[in-house]
């Protein structure tokens, strides 16, 4: 795993992300889950230690990790669901740091190599996981945030969380999950901005190198 976090560190992240979406719904326990998280954040190590400009930027990503996995273990030994919002906090924040990691890796230069065009998909499923971690702290805040068809009342699931997630950076909006309440409205705005902005400015450019240098 260390040689493939040197060489292809972004295939090593997207494959673990996409791993976290088949496996999340076998468990949907908040033990299962932290677990699961612990493992992501252990991932994500090893990304920002492999793509890393400076040390700063891995630092800052050790400030974040280390309380954050804190955070998750005392939560599947003790079972409090109250440090849920905050470590959900810390893991947005951390995904969202990621993420600004691998776009400053691939726009540094003009050379795409093929380890840049897997942190396309993995800085896409980075902003994913972000953005439902914030949805997670907003619905911790401010209960009944989201509403979705099954159940009107209740509070959603980190995989429903994640499924509205996925869909709005998207803009498919196929998701039954829907939000109701102002502020995660507003998150909601933000997240179908930051998707189009993806796709319009970064993997266009992207596309478009890779066909100069095939011509050239």
């Amino acid at each position: 795993m260390l040689r493939l976090a040197k060489r292809e560190p972004s295939a090593l992240l997207l494959g673990a992300q996409l791993l976290g979406v088949l496996v999340y719904p076998f468990m949907e326990g908040s033990v299962g889950r932290a677990l699961f998280s612990v493992f992501g954040i252990a991932v994500l190590g090893l990304v920002l230690l492999a793509v890393r400009r400076s040390p700063a930027w891995t630092g800052f990503g050790l400030v974040l990790a280390v309380p954050a996995t804190v955070l998750l273990m005392v939560q599947v030994v003790t079972g409090d669901e109250a440090l849920l919002p905050w470590s959900s906090a810390l893991e947005a924040i951390l995904y969202f740091y990621a993420a600004g990691a691998l776009i400053a890796y691939m726009v540094e230069d003009h050379v795409i190599t093929r380890d840049e065009m897997w942190a396309v998909g993995a800085t896409f499923t980075l902003v994913a996981w972000a953005f439902a971690y914030s949805y997670q702290v907003c619905q911790a805040i401010e209960p009944g945030s989201f509403t979705a068809a099954n159940d009107p009342e209740g509070q959603r699931s980190w995989m429903e969380l994640l499924f509205l997630s996925f869909t709005t950076l998207t803009s498919t909006g196929l998701s039954d999950v829907v939000p109701v309440k102002a502020f995660a409205r507003s998150l909601s705005m933000i997240q179908q901005l930051a998707g189009l902005a993806y796709v319009a400015v970064l993997v266009s450019r992207l596309v478009a190198l890779t066909v100069i240098r095939a011509r050239v």
